[in-house]
């Protein structure tokens, strides 16, 4: 038997060859939709466009501090859209168990917005995402998709959907 969930589990979006503004614009065409919040993995090799990505997100959600990427520090924490942000890097850590000392689990506090970059680096220790941004290198562009594992973000990645077929977003 196929549920609803079953179906939002095994729906994504991609897109070949995109560039830099094409991947601000679906950042751009996402955020609107994460109102209640949630999480998403972004998920790729390094220089793949994790960071870009996630800055252009918080740009587009009315982040108006500097957006510094969280290499170092770990954790950057936002708020705006009605939302508590935290854009995590986890490239540095070795172990998951490292994540105890972020307090991550005080963050948690609804409505939030959790962005992940390396989430393989912590498995288990983070909350399951609702959206896996897949992002990977295609000579001098990129490849994305977005898929979708929960109820809502399979209706955040609809308006991409759409877009993409409209011919707004290649």
């Amino acid at each position: 038997m196929t549920t609803v969930e079953d179906v939002a589990r095994h729906r994504m979006v991609e897109r070949r060859g995109i560039d830099e503004a094409q991947l601000t614009a679906i950042a751009a065409t996402l955020a609107p939709q994460l109102a209640r919040g949630g999480a998403i993995h972004l998920v790729g090799e390094l220089g793949a466009g994790k960071t870009t990505f996630a800055r252009a997100l918080l740009a587009s959600l009315g982040v108006d501090a500097r957006i510094k990427s969280p290499t170092y520090s770990l954790i950057e924490s936002y708020a705006a859209a009605g939302l508590a942000i935290h854009h995590l890097d986890l490239y540095r850590i070795v172990d998951a168990g490292e994540l105890e000392w972020l307090g991550l689990a005080d963050l948690m506090v609804e409505p939030y917005l959790l962005l992940v970059e390396w989430p393989e680096r912590a498995a288990g220790a983070l909350p399951r995402p609702d959206l896996i941004v897949r992002l990977a290198h295609a000579d001098l562009v990129r490849d994305i998709a977005l898929e979708a594992l929960s109820d809502r973000a399979a209706a955040w990645i609809e308006p991409i959907e759409a877009g993409a077929e409209a011919g707004q977003i290649q």
